[in-house]
Formats: structure tokens, sequence, C-alpha cells
């Protein structure tokens, strides 16, 4: 551990400074609800309108096309006024999304705001629309992400990268360990799971406001290799805002399924790949966006040959602090990531 007192994140430093050079900051650092005003959107409203009576004024049947797409239930007040009309809160999040994809914006640009299940916690400062100042640097608590993502403003950092952590367990392992302060300035982040739409825009407002690595730290299985993807590359269900919900850049830091054989992880901590994991795995394969993803194929086409998976928890069987104390810092020092 002494050998990395001269440089510690010197690859880390090297990443960043090739994803600047590779222009995905010019490329993906315009945000979407900056770019639509509320004029524009009334204009597309009304417009709509416009549409619908012409319809009628030639006796002709209106028509609304409205895009086919899933949708995510993200809980919201609308429900709630009036329960006896919608009848639960999928019709609600259905409707929302139905009109937002219609109108071609996203729908906080309709102030339509979801509750955040999400939690944050490092080197982070900054505001919130209403003036409320939020400071993120504590080792035993973290911060609930914002339900307002577009009205932060006047973030401070001086971390050295985000760190995307899957499963809530593991991100308040990490805070009790205080990894952000330990090791060294940093952001970590979880969606507890599948992540809501505020957390997956919150790590992009990070992206385009910091410019510094962001790292996932996910289950050495097809459903945490699925929320990374969700992060990176979005979900079929939000694919009308997947411009302002991603980030490319995200690289995968842990746990590969080649930790397992390279750490030689006890055979009692890991779990045999079952007939639904398989499937999800095969069908993550046949996604187009991972033929640009070589390293990452070769991870999953170790996993179907081991037909094994694991639990980033599943390193407590080498030591029980081996996950803060040897695993990442050794994984961040020498650029275990792919």
């Amino acid at each position: 551990m002494g050998s990395r007192a001269a440089e510690p994140f010197s690859e880390i430093d090297r990443l960043r400074a090739q994803l600047l050079n590779n222009g995905e900051v010019l490329t993906d650092g315009r945000r979407v609800e900056e770019e639509i005003s509320g004029r524009e959107i009334l204009t597309r409203i009304e417009n709509i309108i416009l549409g619908i009576v012409t319809s009628l004024s030639k006796d002709e049947a209106p028509v609304l096309a409205l895009p086919n797409r899933s949708s995510w239930a993200n809980v919201r007040d609308i429900y709630y006024n009036n329960t006896q009309l919608f009848g639960s809160q999928t019709t609600v999040d259905s409707i929302v999304d139905d009109i937002s994809c219609m109108l071609k914006v996203p729908r906080r640009s309709l102030h339509v705001f979801a509750s955040s299940k999400g939690l944050i916690a490092g080197d982070l400062r900054y505001m919130e629309e209403d003036g409320t100042r939020i400071d993120c640097h504590s080792s035993s608590a973290a911060v609930a992400v914002s339900s307002n993502i577009g009205g932060i403003r006047n973030i401070v950092s001086s971390a050295k990268f985000v760190m995307i952590v899957e499963k809530d367990a593991t991100f308040q392992r990490l805070l009790d360990d205080d990894f952000c302060t330990k090791l060294c300035p940093c952001i970590i982040i979880t969606g507890k799971g599948v992540p809501d739409v505020n957390s997956r825009l919150m790590v992009r407002k990070l992206w385009d406001t910091l410019h510094i690595p962001i790292f996932a730290l996910v289950d050495a299985d097809p459903h945490g290799i699925e929320i990374m993807c969700i992060y990176k590359y979005g979900s079929v269900a939000m694919s009308f805002e997947a411009r302002s919900l991603t980030v490319p850049s995200v690289m995968w830091l842990g746990l590969l399924p080649s930790d397992l054989q390279r750490l030689r992880v006890p055979e009692d901590a890991l779990i045999p790949l079952t007939k639904r994991d398989e499937s999800k795995l095969s069908s993550l394969l046949k996604r187009p966006y991972l033929t640009s993803q070589p390293d990452w194929q070769k991870e999953m086409e170790l996993m179907q040959q081991t037909r094994v998976k694991a639990e980033i928890q599943s390193l407590a069987a080498m030591a029980p602090d081996f996950l803060t104390s040897i695993y990442l810092p050794n994984k961040l020092h020498y650029g275990g990531w792919v």
C-alpha cells in the first residue's frame, strides 16, 4: 500500500484527460431542459390543439400520434388529487409520459416532478432552486437526491470521480467506512437498485458540471449490468429522453466477472446463474450498443462460461473490510475498470 503515495490517482487523471480529449463534453454537454423554453412548449401544445380543431372543421376524426413506449412507476401528486378518476398511479405515469413524448419535451419541462429515492454523499455542495444550501460532505449520513435537478446551481466540488453504487447496502457500507474522505475526495450516489429519473439526472448534472470520471460499482450479475447500462445508455422506457438522462462515459469499475477468478473469491460466495439470469444475459449481449464495448462483452461472455454470479458483499468472504481497504483502492490506483 505504501507505493501508492507518489501519484495515487494518476490513472484517474489520465482517464479524465482522455474523456475530455475525446470531445464527450462538447457532444453531450447541452441540456435538453435548457434548450426548450416555456413558450416553445406552449407553441407545441397549441399546434396539437390546432390540428384537432382543423380535423373537426373538416368532419374528420382528430388523431393524436402517441409513440409506443413503456412507463416507469414514479410517484406523482396528480394521482392523489383524484384517485377515482385515474384509477392507479401507473395510469397517471403513462398519461404524463405519453404527453411528454408527444410534445417531445422532458416531463420536468411540464413542471411534473417525481419524488426521489436516490441518495448522494461526498465532496459536493450546491444550492437548490429555492435557495437552500446543500452540503453532502458527511461520513455518517447521506443527502436525498433533489426532486428538481434542473434547479440546482452553484455546484462546488474537488472530487476526483463520481461512483454510482447499485445497492443501498453497499452505499451505506462505504459511508460507514468513511470512503469518500479516507481514500480521496469523491462523490458516491445510489439509485437503490434500478435508478429513478432524478438519480440519473443527478449523475448527468455532475458530469456536465465537473467533467470527472464516472464509475459504476454493481453486482457481478445480469441485473447489475443492466442497471449500469441504464446510466450509460438509457432504457427503452425513457428512450425519448435518453440524451439528457445518460452519461456515455460511465466506466465499469466492478464487480467484474474476471475479478472473481483473479481474486479467487471462495466458491461458497458464488451463486449459480438461474435460467432467468442466462436469458437476461443473452438479451443484454444482443443489444446494439454493446458492439462498441468489447471489454464489457468479454466480461459478460466469461459470466456465461462460468455460469456463476456474485454480489459485491461476496468480497467480505475475503476480509470484512476488503471492499473499502483493498479492492476499491487498488482498482482506482491501477486503473482496474473497463
